[in-house]
């Protein structure tokens, strides 16, 4: 893992050009003395982006930003945040503002807060996650400038702060665009807005940037602890301290401001039947962050996965970040209980969280109930393969994505893409990313989710080029939905790869309530017969070792129209959009009793 941050400092080398003034993510927010910027924040839609481009469409100085006050009667100034309607941040402002439900533009947001600087000591912003381009003001001044709408990212403010009154301003994008990832067409909402925490964070000018701490890959009895500091300084003294296993250990930095240490130990090993975590305490000049930590080993052998050396079949399904009930963007502890909480009544030990980096609070609270997970950037359908900074984009996501959380012991998978077309230039750019992935962290299993080549003699086979860069293939199907249900027994399935299978997707659709004839789309019969048919066809695949069907819960989609029962709503969930079960629900989950 210290190739992780040795990769780190290469990379904050080559962003200071373009990205100085956002520095490389800080880790572990909940163990930091923070300040929340949490609650009601005042906006104004800005369709023409007025507040920032003048009639020429030049970047104006007088914009938005500057919070600008009227100082003499005849000033003509024509915004005022103060008198702008308020938000609850995070959330997004389609489900806050019935006028917005299918905006897709800019909003500006602000928000006045009290601050009192500590001599001595530096703050930092951190915002959890903003779709999908951001920039942020700190008293009219230009903070920082983010692009990707699913990962954390923060700055140093302490020169920009003032004793007293303060106020933060972010212009959010959330335009769909050619070069984005994703791109300009996905079967998800665009929620836009501060859509995770936003936080101050008090910390030391020199302070523990971020750690890790893990089973060795090479030799198993023992712990590899990295850790990285915000500067390169050496002969800096970190402590770990681990008590229930009585270790109590000292590392010093080297020059590059990181330090490595192997340990001998033997923790209990972190599974979904036993997810024992340990207190861990990370300090450095009187301040320690804590976290709770597993250790566990994931591995593959020919077409088996193996978790602490043993064979285990993943029994998942696939989730959008999306509340339980209604649409929105879920990003509460509550919110990610309830969802995981439906998935272990399916039986599930696993969950695909798609098509991007979930919120940490998913990720913590599936580690906390034993759920294991596959972690994936948006790299989704068609993307702009020859465009350079497009694949910036990808691998800052990438990067984003296993910064935040590498200390989780549940998450097993990395997952680079979802159904993309094949081409050179496709292969060339997600082999490069697969291959950087792996630089990064090479204790997890690197997978996407690929696609079938069908044949009308009833023969599918799997040809991906991507095959040599994945631990584990992966493939997506919908027999039954996009393909006659009753092809299923006949199918026959060429996986030429000596790699462990995970049928990504299938499923089909149904609306909650509506009963007919099992060959009657839609109906609740129809999913359940589509359900029983794909489980004894998959059932016969040579390697499977786990399932992510398509999908948990049913979720907004302006791709789905189909008025009365689709009404913006893929409708492919087990549970309805207000948490009921569909009758297939059954099925999986009897199936998943018996593996």
């Amino acid at each position: 893992m210290k190739q992780l941050f040795l990769s780190m400092l290469l990379l904050c080398t080559c962003l200071t050009s373009t990205q100085a003034e956002v520095i490389t993510q800080v880790a572990n927010i909940t163990a930091r003395k923070t300040t929340s910027l949490n609650g009601q924040w005042n906006y104004i839609v800005d369709v023409q982006e007025e507040g920032y481009y003048d009639y020429r469409m030049n970047p104006t100085p007088w914009g938005f930003f500057q919070n600008a006050k009227p100082q003499r009667p005849e000033d003509l100034i024509e915004y005022d945040f103060d008198k702008a309607p308020t938000m609850q941040i995070p959330g997004d402002w389609n489900t806050q503002d019935e006028r917005l439900f299918f905006y897709e533009g800019t909003v500006w947001f602000k928000r006045s807060f009290q601050w009192h600087p500590t001599a001595g000591r530096h703050t930092l912003l951190y915002f959890g996650a903003i779709n999908y381009e951001a920039h942020v003001y700190v008293n009219g001044k230009l903070a920082g400038h983010h692009i990707g709408g699913f990962t954390p990212f923060n700055m140093d403010v302490t020169d920009l702060l003032r004793d007293g009154d303060n106020f933060v301003i972010v212009k959010v994008d959330n335009k769909r665009r050619a070069e984005n990832v994703p791109t300009q067409i996905f079967d998800w909402w665009n929620y836009g807005g501060i859509t995770r925490d936003v936080c101050l964070i008090d910390v030391a000018p020199v302070y523990i940037e971020n750690f890790s701490l893990q089973l060795d890959k090479k030799d198993n009895r023992m712990l590899n602890f990295s850790v990285k500091l915000n500067h390169q300084k050496a002969n800096q003294q970190v402590t770990l301290n681990i008590p229930e296993l009585k270790i109590k250990k000292t590392v010093t930095t080297t020059t590059d401001g990181t330090a490595n240490l192997l340990i001998k130990a033997k923790p209990q090993r972190w599974s979904p039947d036993a997810p024992k975590r340990y207190r861990v305490e990370i300090g450095m000049n009187g301040e320690t962050l804590v976290d709770s930590i597993g250790f566990r080993t994931i591995e593959t052998h020919g077409k088996q996965l193996l978790l602490n050396g043993k064979p285990i079949f993943l029994k998942g399904i696939s989730m959008h970040e999306e509340k339980p009930y209604g649409g929105g963007r879920a990003n509460s502890i509550a919110d990610a209980h309830t969802l995981l909480s439906w998935a272990k009544e399916l039986g599930c030990n696993f969950v695909r969280l798609a098509h991007y980096p979930h919120n940490e609070n998913m990720i913590r609270e599936a580690e906390r109930m034993g759920i294991m997970v596959w972690s994936e950037i948006p790299c989704y359908w068609t993307i702009a393969w020859k465009n350079p900074q497009t694949y910036f984009n990808a691998q800052q996501q990438v990067t984003d994505m296993i910064l935040r959380d590498h200390n989780r012991a549940n998450i097993i998978i990395w997952s680079i893409a979802n159904e993309t077309p094949h081409s050179p230039e496709r292969d060339q750019f997600l082999g490069r990313l697969a291959q950087y992935a792996r630089s990064l962290d090479s204790t997890r299993l690197i997978s996407m989710a690929m696609e079938v080549t069908s044949a009308s003699n009833y023969k599918n086979r799997l040809h991906d080029n991507m095959h040599q860069y994945v631990d584990v293939v992966s493939f997506n199907q919908y027999i039954g939905w996009y393909r006659d249900v009753n092809d299923a027994p006949k199918m026959e399935w060429e996986i030429p790869y000596d790699k462990p299978v995970i049928i990504s997707e299938f499923g089909g659709g149904a609306r909650y309530g509506l009963h007919g004839d099992k060959n009657q789309r839609w109906t609740e019969e129809f999913q359940e017969n589509l359900y029983r048919e794909n489980i004894a066809m998959i059932n016969k695949i040579d390697g499977l070792a786990g399932t992510t069907p398509w999908v948990l819960k049913d979720f907004r989609s302006p791709r789905r129209v189909l008025n009365g029962i689709q009404d913006y709503y893929n409708r492919k969930g087990l549970f309805s959009d207000k948490g009921e079960k569909k009758k297939a629900f059954y099925i999986l989950q009897e199936w998943y009793k018996g593996k």
